[in-house]
């Protein structure tokens, strides 16, 4: 059985105005299409997460249970599945790749369900961080096609503060002088360990290291965690790719596009969609005053904060059960 799928959306005009060459989206799909097209869930991809990744969201004994519903997995540009700086056509390879909008992802995500699935309905768009985004990005840009979204430690803007962290993680990387501005012939690894590290710090709350939960991820210190984090990204991530991702969640903001040309507030009161909020009050970049913001003026919103000393990382699959729980009630709330 193939491990996913792959749609080719041939060359594609970006916001920018530029021009993706020979663009494909990967995706996988679980559970079954019923008659009627009401078991629609779209699952977009988080910064570092990929189709399988979103697996942990998934489950027969979860509200996406695929015994019930079509749930659509789908790689975000950048992910080194989808069309990514590592995998381009040969022309926007590395440093030479166009800069991604969520309004790109979700523009071409669009086409894969209308033109290749064929579907017209979506009864729930959801996501973790940067996967969160992209269901608010869906709920304004189609606001005709969603019927409810939950974005889970995310926001429809990217804050300042948000942007400067973004900033931070950035040029821990390229100080490796082998990044060489992108066009490196081989991996920047010091880089891109001083990323992970550099990260750690914000992923979990100040709380999750004063307790020293890490010891329940099997590390003795800190400093073992902070290395497990370095040699992930090490191991498995391109810099450009990491970069080209950290750009497009930088330049987050539902009104960007033709639509609503930088009314952020006409764009949230587009947004039709039954809509659940769900932050971690200790996530230390998606922060849940943001949160508060968009419930001024989004029309079918509630806004169900919850608390966890692991931070933005509550929402990783199997950190937080308290969070699951929470999260499985607010889907199974939508979807009813």
């Amino acid at each position: 059985m193939k491990k996913y799928q792959e749609f080719n959306l041939g060359n594609v005009k970006l916001l920018s105005g530029k021009i993706l060459k020979s663009a494909k989206l990967v995706y996988k799909t679980y559970g079954k299409l019923n008659k009627d097209q009401s078991n629609v869930i779209v699952l977009p991809t988080f910064y570092t997460g990929t189709h399988i990744r979103n697996e942990g969201f998934i489950g027969k004994n979860r509200a996406m249970n695929p015994n019930r519903y079509f749930i659509i997995s789908i790689n975000m540009f950048g992910n080194s599945l989808s069309t990514s700086p590592s995998n381009s056509n040969k022309l926007q390879r590395g440093s030479q790749f166009p800069e991604i909008t969520l309004w790109d992802n979700i523009y071409c995500q669009h086409k894969l369900i209308n033109e290749k699935l064929k579907i017209k309905k979506i009864a729930l768009v959801t996501g973790w961080s940067l996967a969160g985004c992209q269901s608010y990005q869906w709920a304004a840009q189609y606001p005709n096609m969603v019927k409810a979204i939950l974005p889970f430690c995310a926001s429809a803007k990217t804050s300042i503060h948000n942007h400067v962290f973004l900033e931070g993680v950035k040029a821990a990387l390229i100080a490796d002088l082998n990044w060489n501005k992108g066009n490196y012939k081989k991996q920047p690894v010091a880089g891109l360990k001083a990323f992970g590290r550099v990260y750690a710090g914000w992923a979990f709350s100040q709380d999750f290291y004063r307790r020293k939960l890490y010891k329940k991820f099997g590390f003795k210190s800190a400093d073992d965690l902070l290395e497990d984090w370095a040699n992930e990204h090490k191991k498995n991530w391109d810099a450009n790719d990491l970069l080209s991702k950290l750009r497009t969640w930088q330049l987050n903001n539902i009104s960007n596009g033709p639509l609503y040309k930088g009314n952020y507030i006409k764009a949230l009161r587009s947004i039709r969609a039954k809509t659940i909020l769900m932050p971690c009050n200790q996530d230390l970049y998606f922060k849940t005053e943001d949160n508060m913001y968009e419930e001024k003026f989004i029309k079918r919103v509630s806004l169900k904060p919850i608390d966890s000393p692991y931070g933005h990382c509550a929402a990783n699959p199997g950190n937080d059960k308290n969070f699951q729980k929470k999260l499985d009630q607010n889907i199974a709330e939508l979807l009813t």
